[in-house]
């Protein structure tokens, strides 16, 4: 379990949502073209299109995406602790200024996006 580390926001919402297979948590709007503030985009009106439409499956994901997160955090058992122990590891073992290169293909999708993480 998580004990003596953590995971950024970003990275473990990426994990989670990548391994239940969520189409349209905030990983899949993301690469569905939304644009949210906290990336550091500016907001389009066609990004704000896809999180409007997907605005109930975006707050579903989220819920969830906490319910194992938190519970991980915990120490209780959840069906995702072993993604998340490793990606704690690959985190925890990166040096300063090294990075961390994930490749959303939940569902298959067509369109990949990368997502860097950088280890400050």
């Amino acid at each position: 379990m998580a004990a003596g580390g953590d995971l950024p926001h970003d990275l473990y919402t990426f994990v989670i949502e990548e391994a239940l297979g969520i189409e349209y948590g905030f990983w899949g709007c993301v690469a569905s073209g939304a644009t949210f503030k906290t990336l550091g985009r500016k907001q389009t009106p066609q990004g704000r299109a896809v999180v409007t439409s997907h605005l109930d499956e975006l707050d579903e994901a989220e819920r969830r995406v906490n319910q194992i997160y938190f519970g991980w955090r915990a120490g209780q058992a959840t069906p995702l602790d072993s993604e998340l122990d490793s990606m704690l590891l690959r985190w925890q073992r990166l040096g300063a200024g090294e990075e961390l290169v994930l490749t959303w293909s939940a569902n298959d999708r067509a369109a990949h996006r990368r997502q860097r993480c950088r280890r400050s």
